[in-house]
């Protein structure tokens, strides 16, 4: 594009027909608010510091969620249309600037079609985004003169019956230089079905002065729709994981099945993975080669080396795995967690704060945290590490080659030596030196001839 603009990003709807008391803006497409998908678009045309987001109703929660982004805030109070949110973000505008302005909840739209908007309104002084709709109910309608030229915008409120058949419809987003859009809102009134400032009367009032106004058709739809409902939020989440699904296809992983896979983050991944249906990624998650993924599992903001084997409903959160391990299926890893290469965790198993060492075992029904876990330790069924004792956490550091036996109650703050034996059984309260063999269990006694009680 031959110039940088400011973009004024609109963002203050209610969203009323959500019935919700979140900012529409807040909802979240993808694992991210929908005003972060078109803030991530517009960053990569605008200029520095050159992005400002209109708010108005739940502006401190909208603030306040979308911190992070590098972005000049402007209240619009009283809510008085889309035009009037215009003017209250112009007068911040650089004097020179050419104004991109974008609506909030539009949050397919690509930075490709923003470069093609741009460059037009470079060339033309208005340009703004249009689409061919099949049904283009709700939407603002382009109408033409007998020679083609666009003359005006009518909105669905406003329109007759023959404007509302025409299916060429105005997408929410124009540029155009900063001086012209203030002259242009200067000159717009509120003489309509809404009794607000609509943007799109800026059309009508750039083609008088001779401006000729260019529309930038967008061949995909999708890309330009909004959000008003919730049934219009679930259709753009799928067609959002759709295209997230065919980039990371792209990318060299396998899908099984790309209509079962949800992205709600970045995915950094190495040769011939393989995810199973109904997985979802959050947050930043990095996968080596030759990872496996299985059905139904949920992996958030965490890295797994090559070679990992991630079986069916198993969750981890927050931990690192090295090479070779093999999780699941139906594991829970919990932050802070770091399992170590050709270590084992098996089914109903959970892990926090933990530390798994080399090789080390942990095959079933087992609570392991606070605690480190030396090389090749084997943990058997149902040993659980009691870390808590009502108002602190203590850890257990295990050494290597232990071998700790079923039903064992580990209470912390504890360590256990290399290569001790926990007997089955034994509740362990004091530390346990190398090589040891550690056993408490109560004497068994059998009383012969014993009867249950029973009901007469």
């Amino acid at each position: 594009i031959a110039v940088t603009p400011s973009v004024v990003i609109l963002a203050a709807g209610r969203g009323e027909r959500m019935r919700s008391s979140l900012p529409k803006s807040l909802h979240p497409l993808g694992g991210r608010p929908l005003l972060e998908h078109v803030y991530n678009a517009a960053s990569k045309v605008a200029a520095k510091d050159g992005i400002y987001i209109v708010h108005g109703a739940g502006g401190e929660l909208l603030r306040q969620r979308c911190a992070h982004l590098r972005a000049q805030w402007v209240r619009q109070e009283p809510q008085l249309g889309t035009g009037h949110a215009v003017m209250q973000a112009l007068p911040q505008l650089p004097e020179q600037a050419l104004a991109l302005v974008l609506c909030g909840d539009v949050p397919l739209i690509r930075t490709q079609t923003l470069r093609r908007l741009v460059a037009a309104a470079d060339e033309g002084g208005l340009a703004l985004l249009s689409a061919e709709l099949a049904d283009p109910h709700g939407y603002g309608r382009l109408l033409r003169d007998s020679a083609g030229r666009l003359e005006r915008i009518v909105e669905e409120q406003d329109a007759d019956e023959r404007q509302r058949r025409i299916r060429e419809v105005f997408c929410g987003a124009l540029a155009a230089p900063a001086a012209s859009l203030r002259r242009w809102l200067a000159g717009i009134g509120k003489e309509n079905a809404q009794g607000e400032y609509y943007l799109p009367g800026v059309v009508a009032a750039a083609a008088a002065e001779g401006a000729a106004p260019v529309a930038v058709s967008v061949p995909d739809p999708a890309e330009v729709q909004g959000v008003n409902t919730r049934a219009q939020l679930a259709l753009l989440e799928r067609r959002w994981q759709r295209r997230q699904a065919e980039a990371t296809m792209a990318a060299g992983v396998s899908l099984l099945d790309p209509s079962r896979f949800d992205l709600r983050g970045t995915l950094e991944a190495g040769r011939d993975v393989s995810i199973d249906v109904n997985v979802i990624l959050e947050g930043r998650v990095r996968l080596g080669n030759d990872v496996q993924i299985g059905s139904n599992c949920r992996i958030r903001d965490s890295e797994l080396g090559d070679g990992v084997q991630v079986l069916a409903n198993s969750v981890i959160e927050e931990a690192r795995i090295a090479a070779r391990a093999r999780l699941g299926p139906f594991c829970r890893i919990r932050p802070g967690t770091r399992v170590a290469a050709e270590a084992r965790i098996g089914n109903f198993v959970e892990l926090k704060e933990a530390a798994v060492g080399e090789a080390a075992r942990i095959a079933h029904l087992s609570y392991i945290g606070d605690a480190e876990l030396g090389a090749r330790t084997n943990i058997g069924c149902g040993v659980v590490t009691c870390n808590y004792d009502g108002a602190d956490k203590h850890r257990t550091a295990i050494g290597d080659d232990v071998f700790v036996g079923s039903q064992s109650q580990l209470i912390a703050p504890l360590r256990i030596g290399d290569g001790a034996t926990i007997a089955a059984g034994t509740a362990v309260t004091k530390d346990v030196e190398k090589d040891a063999l550690a056993i408490g269990r109560p004497r068994q006694e059998t009383v012969r001839g014993w009867k249950r009680p029973g009901r007469d």
